[in-house]
């Protein structure tokens, strides 16, 4: 059965995994290596046009050698990677030669609608190719198709342009324009040191003064990092983004945007006016253009029938396994949302798995 075939009868398999990025196709490879066989045993579903996950997506000027910390998938090192080369063409042809080479046969583009209670015990996993009755599901649908803009009064009576991290299109786009970005995170001063030479002004506003992190962003780093997030998940809480919790690398660029005034960071605005936005104690800034680096939501919606949220919002998961449903294991959510931890997630989520399917045999 190829990629674009569609199905037309429910399918039987042991393991849905929903997302082919970092963590999906991390748990699709420790499927693989424990002996379960794709397309029988397990199918991957990508609502993506090709391989790449969120990755293919990133606007051209985000080069490799800008990339925040990204770690290859397990088996498989990502080498040779020219630093000057879009991150974009790079990790989607290094997730393509991944799927390829270890045969993940990677089913594309499927979007997943929904997954509800199934007969037997199993798990309906409702598609735009059909329908897949499972006995575990791996979630790794990410955060890029649920990109977060907070609410401002004025909002709705802004002139200019407002467009969010996920609709970047480069900063030449902004040549001669008055720019307020938004936002503490990489993305936020990756736009602004990229958009300051050719725009008219840049403005930088923060909820939080931001942090700057010294020296490289290790894996040691990253999982102190991960540990930070962890405690949320257990609660129930909607999940930060490890990124929040590392802090901000201190690295040439910054440091020259820092003494070039580019990344003086003011507090947050209180309201947004006709011609740019305006803070409690009246002081003003016009601008063309509000662009908002206010990072994403997990994208857990069509998991809604399952009834897995807590009162406080999130998704309550000890290690990458939902508690109010063992079946299911989310992984790229939360403390494995960083490349690091969608590895280790993907494995730890297949190790449950297997536990579960050899002790609770569920009818087909």
């Amino acid at each position: 059965m190829n990629n674009t075939e569609a199905v037309d009868a429910v399918e039987a398999v042991d393991v849905v995994v929903t997302g082919a990025g970092q963590a999906g196709l991390s748990s699709a490879y420790h499927l693989r290596r424990t002996g379960f066989e794709p397309g029988h045993d397990f199918v991957v579903l990508d609502h993506s046009p090709g391989p790449g996950g969120a990755w293919q997506f990133r606007w051209p000027s985000l080069t490799y050698g800008k990339v925040h910390g990204m770690h290859s998938l397990p088996g498989m090192e990502l080498t040779d990677a020219d630093p000057a080369r879009p991150s974009s063409e790079v990790i989607a042809e290094y997730f393509d030669t991944y799927e390829r080479t270890f045969d993940l046969r990677v089913r594309r583009p499927v979007d997943v609608r929904s997954v509800r209670e199934g007969p037997g015990g199993r798990l309906l996993v409702e598609t735009s190719a059909g329908t897949w009755a499972t006995r575990a599901l791996i979630n790794a649908t990410g955060t890029w198709d649920r990109p977060f803009v907070p609410r401002y009064p004025g909002q709705e009576t802004f002139r200019g342009r407002q467009l969010h991290t996920a609709q970047y299109p480069g900063p030449q786009a902004f040549a001669g324009r008055r720019v307020v970005v938004v936002g503490g995170g990489a993305s936020g001063t990756q736009h602004l040191l990229e958009i300051a030479p050719y725009a008219a002004a840049t403005t930088w506003v923060t909820r939080r003064p931001p942090v700057f992190r010294e020296g490289p962003f290790t894996e040691d780093v990253g999982r102190a990092a991960v540990a930070l997030v962890e405690e949320r998940v257990r609660r129930g809480l909607p999940p930060k983004s490890v990124v929040s919790v590392t802090g901000l690398p201190l690295n040439d660029a910054v440091r020259q945007g820092l003494a070039d005034g580019v990344l003086d960071r003011r507090p947050m605005f209180e309201r947004i006016t006709p011609d740019g936005v305006e803070w409690s104690d009246g002081q003003r800034v016009e601008a063309d253009v509000i662009l908002w680096a206010t990072g994403f939501r997990a994208v857990v919606d069509h998991l809604a029938p399952l009834h897995l949220r807590e009162p406080g919002g999130g998704i309550r998961v000890e290690g990458t396994r939902a508690v109010a449903d063992p079946r299911v294991h989310l992984v790229g959510y939360g403390p494995s949302a960083s490349t690091i931890g969608a590895n280790r997630a993907g494995r730890a989520a297949v190790r449950d798995i297997r536990r579960l399917l050899a002790e609770e045999p569920v009818a087909a």
